[in-house]
């Protein structure tokens, strides 16, 4: 049984020849894939700035090839990179359902948050999106594993009502117990961490969503959303209503420590 009708076939063969012989009158194209595998290696170690140089490189190749159509084809190639990201993802142990998740809110931002105009900022927001995902699932390095365990189950948990009872049962140790190697190892207690958290991760969805500001305090769990206000306004220093009206403000991101106490 034939899959493809021949005239498929035939076009798809015929249009593939028109773009060798089209591609041949551009200096710089052969170099798209070399610069493509620098800029996935640059985005899986948190290299943002020279992430975002190398993108820029390839949007100036493909600005060469596709002149006045260039947007339209920026924006498919940011849909196609964005998979080849969630794919490398799967490929660092990220859950199926957080790398398609990943995939589907990327594919959604780039439809209905890139304008026209602004694309090549919009090339730098998706950087620092991919480099914020990932760093997040970045496996931390504490020298305590149940630390190291928690702070990955919050990072896959995050939108569940978390709490520090919630968790020690998880990993059946007291709360207590918990809440003093968490404190050694991280330097904040994990009441904090869990604000952390749930303020960065709220940052994009005030960002690039509609959700009103009631609607993402309730899914982040804070109690009311004076308190979410209060919270997110200590670590970013701005309210989540400046937040997402100025656009200007960087995102704010918790630094673990690098160095942290022996193990006890």
């Amino acid at each position: 049984m034939q899959l493809f009708p021949h005239s498929i076939s035939e076009t798809i063969s015929k249009r593939y020849f028109q773009e060798i012989d089209s591609i041949n009158q551009y200096n710089g194209i052969e170099d798209f894939y070399s610069i493509e595998s620098k800029l996935l290696f640059e985005i899986f170690h948190l290299e943002s700035a020279k992430a975002k140089k190398s993108l820029h490189e390839i949007i100036d190749i493909l600005s060469i090839r596709f002149g006045k159509q260039v947007i339209k084809v920026v924006r498919n190639y940011f849909v196609i990179l964005s998979s080849v990201v969630a794919r490398k993802l799967l490929d660092n142990q990220v859950p199926s359902k957080k790398a398609f998740a990943f995939n589907l809110a990327c594919a959604d931002m780039i439809e209905n948050n890139m304008k026209d105009a602004e694309f090549l900022q919009f090339a730098d927001d998706l950087i620092d999106f991919y480099v914020y995902f990932i760093a997040d699932r970045k496996q931390p390095t504490f020298r305590h594993q149940t630390v190291n365990k928690v702070i990955m189950y919050i990072n896959d948990e995050l939108e569940n009502d978390l709490t520090v009872e919630s968790i020690a049962q998880k990993f059946h140790i007291s709360t207590s117990h918990l809440s003093r190697i968490f404190r050694e190892h991280v330097g904040i207690t994990l009441v904090e961490y869990l604000n952390v958290r749930r303020v960065e991760e709220s940052q994009y969805y005030l960002r690039h969503t509609n959700k009103s500001i009631t609607s993402i305090s309730d899914q982040f769990h804070f109690c009311n959303q004076s308190y979410f206000t209060r919270i997110f306004k200590k670590y970013t220093g701005v309210t989540p209503k400046h937040f997402r009206d100025e656009l200007h403000h960087e995102f704010y991101r918790f630094e673990i420590p690098e160095v942290e106490l022996e193990n006890v």
